[in-house]
């Protein structure tokens, strides 16, 4: 067992696993998710690491590829973006849906767009939330994208080699 590690800075993007061990089976790890300075997996941090690691790969390689749409309202807010995507019925929306990573953010509607930086916008809704003040709130995390693509990839590879590592159970 080794201590907690942390990829990126909690301000903007930051990826922590938890220990070794810290769960069975050993599939399953603790993984927490922080962006602007917030938690984002304030109620499942359980990740199915062979699902986990492949979802985080495929938001790595969009943000590398540069396969993020811009900026969808020129003029406005970030917080302002958010809302007006959030209110969409449509499937415009969905052209900017981002870390869509099962149930350890299933509690967060996330929304990202590229201008010089990777922008991600993001709100928590479910009422049971362990910060009701920040329920409703809209947060802004600013992250150069090729900052937010080591810090995924270099915790996948983290992932990966643990869990190819991992004895499984007899």
């Amino acid at each position: 067992m080794g201590p907690t590690r942390r990829f990126g800075d909690l301000a903007t993007f930051a990826v922590e696993i938890g220990e070794i061990g810290e769960i069975e089976p050993y599939q399953l790890r603790v993984v927490d998710l922080w962006a602007a300075g917030k938690r984002l997996t304030t109620e499942d941090n359980y990740a199915f690491l062979p699902y986990f690691i492949n979802v985080m790969r495929s938001s790595a390689a969009q943000v590398r590829r540069r396969d993020v749409r811009p900026c969808p309202f020129p003029g406005r807010t970030p917080e302002q973006i958010f809302r007006l995507l959030h209110a969409d019925d449509t499937e415009f929306r969905e052209q900017f849906w981002f870390m869509q990573w099962g149930e350890t953010v299933d509690n967060v509607s996330t929304y990202a767009y590229l201008d010089d930086d990777l922008v991600i916008v993001f709100a928590f809704w479910r009422s049971a939330h362990p910060y009701p003040d920040d329920l409703g709130t809209v947060f802004v995390a600013r992250i150069p994208p090729d900052e937010f693509v080591a810090t995924v990839e270099e915790a996948a590879d983290l992932l990966d080699a643990e869990l190819v590592g991992a004895d499984p159970p007899q």
